[in-house]
């Protein structure tokens, strides 16, 4: 891949770095043994739906307490027997979410070449927890708490590209990469960034954890891992 002029990389998190559709069902086992069995791809669909709506209802809400109602909200859907205590360890359960195997060698790699800042649908505290997970020295983060609103929200990313701007570094320079087609390469689309598309969730099949994206939205290159578009650049 030709990534020449490329100086700064930005990365979404959770379902590129972090494997978020494990930690979202792990963390909802307990939930799910009181409503009764169903499969994976119903909950992360279930999941998807509830998160979108509280965060369009509630931009400036914490990551941590959207969390805390989508996991009250799936309880009431479900037909369980609401439990509060429940409700907040769901909310705090990013911290546990674990990175992809591939992550930590990919960035240690990508940093050699290219400044590495994180643009994340989370809150400051929550993110804490991942990155002693990572243990990468980003040399930027922002969160949705930062800018008050949630990816797709164009905010994010004008947000991000006036930051970027004045550390020196124009648009032209700068590449996302990132996993969910809604959340990232649609608005990236929208505000004229390149971006690359790591599909981690390959052959699967619906959305996962994520709504769907436009049917026209567009990315400049498409890999299964952050691994393997690390090697695509040339640095592993």
């Amino acid at each position: 891949m030709n990534t020449t002029g490329t100086t700064t990389l930005t990365f979404d998190c959770y379902g590129t770095l972090i494997d978020w559709e494990s930690g979202i069902l792990t963390a909802l086992r307990p939930l799910l043994a009181r409503a009764g069995g169903r499969a994976d791809a119903t909950v992360l669909r279930d999941f998807a739906a509830c998160e979108a709506r509280q965060q369009a209802a509630t931009p400036a809400m914490l990551y941590a307490d959207v969390l805390t109602s989508v996991h009250g909200q799936l309880a009431r859907q479900w037909g369980a027997a609401l439990d509060a205590a429940e409700d907040r360890a769901f909310g705090a359960s990013i911290a546990d979410w674990p990175p992809f195997p591939d992550t930590v060698a990919a960035l240690t790699a990508l940093q050699t070449r290219f400044r590495l800042v994180v643009l994340s649908n989370v809150d400051r505290a929550s993110f804490a927890g991942t990155a002693k997970r990572l243990g990468i020295a980003f040399d930027a983060i922002y969160t949705a708490q930062d800018i008050g609103s949630y990816k797709p929200d164009l905010r994010n990313f004008e947000y991000l590209l006036e930051r970027l701007s004045e550390q020196g570094t124009g648009r032209e320079a700068v590449l996302h990469v990132a996993q969910s087609l809604f959340h990232d390469h649609a608005p990236a689309n929208a505000v004229g960034l390149r971006s690359v598309w790591i599909d981690r969730r390959g052959d699967a099949g619906g959305h996962g954890a994520t709504s769907a994206p436009p049917t026209d939205v567009r990315y400049d290159a498409r890999f299964p891992t952050l691994g393997a578009f690390a090697a695509a650049v040339g640095v592993v």
